[in-house]
């Protein structure tokens, strides 16, 4: 079996410009040949459970992924057990709510540390907006400053960030905006901080299922959180953010997107990274929103996150010396798997990133579109 494994992803690579033991920096190194048995069997999840393991290495990974994806290598790999589970998991249960916490505990609460290592100053974990920048920092500002004005914020208004993260898009609306804000995380290390760093600002940051909110806010923003909602609670959550939103106000929806419709999510992704992502279709989001909302914007920046990954992936790599002794190695290969894969996906745009904005009834006169 192993000698057919190899013969098969030797051929593919041959095929998308990379060359197993070549010199160019895309081309892939084995270290171990059980590596292509493994692929053939758990396709997606053994490709990274095996660099985890050491078992290959390539010195520009985004690049070789990036090539591999160029080629549709999806197109010529075989169902295999990792999707199989994935799939099955997907579409009996509901993980994204009968195991609501999971991916905070798994992902972000493994330690404020790391976060504060590789974000921006601001702790803005989501795709920035590079358009005329140069830095990391004034990406995510821009990015802030751009939802902020294509949802119109005015001094006063009582906006909600559903899934707030650290608490930074609403620090910053508060501060040059002047509104007053509530934040909603079920991530107990993301309330925390949050909490401690107000700074005197009329916001506020609660530990809780954004399904168990209450009131009624001028603005709902959701930025980098409706990867988690999964698709049997799409339909739900449009709902109840419309029952949020007072007459006449905005949502804005910040999602990375799939370019088609999927009920499970990546098996590799999904045990490692994100405990049951799952990325929407625009299909599936407009389905969700039908008779809901009114789609008033639909902006597709999705290649600043390629730039994004790698500024992440930069500040992760030059504070590992100081993160080693805590996290290990096995987590350095996962980690740098984890962000130069995503940043190779968004490159060949298997994966997008989108603003959305939405009104209950449609802005009178219409909607003047901000980039």
């Amino acid at each position: 079996m192993s000698t057919t494994a190899k013969s098969i992803f030797s051929d593919l690579m041959r095929h998308a410009g990379v060359e197993i033991g070549g010199r160019r920096p895309w081309d892939v190194q084995v270290h171990d040949e059980r590596l292509y048995g493994r692929l053939l069997t758990y396709g997606t999840l053994g490709f990274g459970e095996s660099y985890m393991d050491g078992w290959w290495d390539a010195e520009a990974l985004d690049q070789f992924v990036f090539k591999l994806l160029d080629f549709g290598i999806y197109d010529h790999l075989k169902p295999d057990v990792g999707l199989a589970l994935s799939y099955l998991r997907g579409r009996f249960f509901n993980p994204q709510r009968v195991k609501l916490t999971e991916v905070a505990e798994k992902h972000y609460d493994i330690g404020n540390d790391l976060y504060e290592a590789m974000l921006d100053k601001r702790l803005i974990y989501s795709c920035g907006y590079w358009k005329g920048v140069q830095t990391l920092d004034q990406a995510q500002e821009q990015k802030l400053d751009l939802i902020c004005r294509k949802a119109g914020l005015q001094p006063g208004m009582r906006v909600l960030d559903i899934g707030s993260g650290w608490g930074g898009f609403l620090r910053f609306a508060a501060e040059r905006y002047g509104i007053e804000g509530v934040g909603i995380t079920i991530s107990k290390e993301q309330a925390a901080y949050a909490e401690a760093h107000r700074g005197g600002l009329p916001v506020e940051t609660r530990l809780m299922d954004y399904m168990a909110l209450e009131g009624q806010f001028d603005r709902v923003i959701s930025i980098g959180m409706f990867e988690h909602v999964g698709y049997k609670n799409y339909r739900t959550y449009f709902g109840k953010v419309r029952s949020l939103l007072a007459p006449g106000g905005l949502f804005l929806l910040h999602t990375i997107g799939n370019n088609f419709s999927a009920t499970h999510g990546d098996p590799w992704s999904e045990k490692y990274i994100f405990p049951n992502g799952l990325l929407p279709s625009a299909k599936q989001i407009a389905a969700a929103a039908e008779r809901l909302f009114v789609m008033e914007d639909w902006h597709n920046f999705g290649a600043d996150y390629d730039r994004t990954l790698l500024a992440w992936w930069a500040n992760f790599d030059a504070a590992w010396p100081r993160l080693r002794e805590r996290y290990g190695e096995r987590f350095y290969r996962m980690w740098r798997f984890y962000l130069l894969v995503f940043a190779a996906m968004f490159r060949a745009r298997n994966i997008q990133l989108w603003q959305i904005v939405y009104s209950p009834e449609g802005v009178p006169g219409g909607y003047d579109s901000i980039r």
